[in-house]
């Protein structure tokens, strides 16, 4: 895959929306590109999280460990940013990544994906937005799964 394919690629991130194309080129140039297969993890819920992932192409499963085993929770596919969390709150893996078919990935270190965020606002605003969103959705499901088992 080309730069110009990764900048294009990257324009179609929602979190990417509006930075302009000198700022993608950047980024996509920044960042190290990874192919994974189907089967394989790109993370592991627990372990020091030291990039971010914007998948290109594929998708991968989102698993998180239950007392009954690994859950598969969510599946995130192309145009998405997953592993931010673990960057901007210093804390471990929420969520162990597994590429469900092959993928083409974009890593970017936790020290870049933070420059990155100091230097253009508008990133730092449209991350802040994607959390917010997440948050909500957890939290329906959460007060959705007690409904249903209190039902």
């Amino acid at each position: 895959m080309s730069l110009e394919t990764e900048v294009e690629a990257l324009r179609r991130v929602p979190l990417f929306r509006g930075i302009d194309e000198t700022k993608l080129r950047l980024l996509a140039f920044i960042s190290d590109r990874m192919e994974y297969k189907a089967g394989e993890r790109l993370c592991t819920q627990g372990e020091e999280g030291d990039s971010a992932f914007i998948i290109l192409t594929g998708q991968a499963d989102v698993k998180v460990n239950t007392p009954e085993g690994d859950k598969t929770v969510a599946q995130v596919g192309e145009h998405s940013i997953v592993g931010e969390i673990a960057i901007l709150c210093d804390v471990p893996r929420t969520a162990t990544l597994i590429a469900v078919g092959d993928m083409d990935v974009l890593t970017v270190s936790k020290d870049d994906f933070l420059k990155l965020l100091k230097e253009f606002p508008d990133m730092s605003l449209e991350v802040m937005r994607t959390l917010a969103m997440r948050l909500e959705r957890t939290t329906r499901d959460l007060a959705a799964a007690r409904t249903g088992a209190a039902a």
